[in-house]
């Protein structure tokens, strides 16, 4: 998003629908720390391929190895 003076500006957070549409509920996007606006209602195809690239990108890290005690 551009101000009136031509800078850009951003945004707060992902909305419901993007992160519906990406596979996420609520509380998961919360945990993983990715950003949420609860009050934007809007759908943008390149958040939403944002988001399936960054979860896609987490799911290929490997998990971390328990301890042993």
């Amino acid at each position: 998003m551009f101000k009136k003076d031509g800078k850009s500006k951003e945004g707060r957070g992902f909305s419901k629908e993007e992160l519906r549409e990406a596979a996420l509920d609520f509380k998961k996007a919360l945990k993983l720390g990715i950003p949420v606006d609860s009050k934007r209602r809007t759908l943008h195809e390149e958040n939403v391929e944002a988001l399936k690239e960054y979860v896609g990108s987490l799911k290929k890290a490997e998990p971390r190895k328990k301890r042993e005690a």
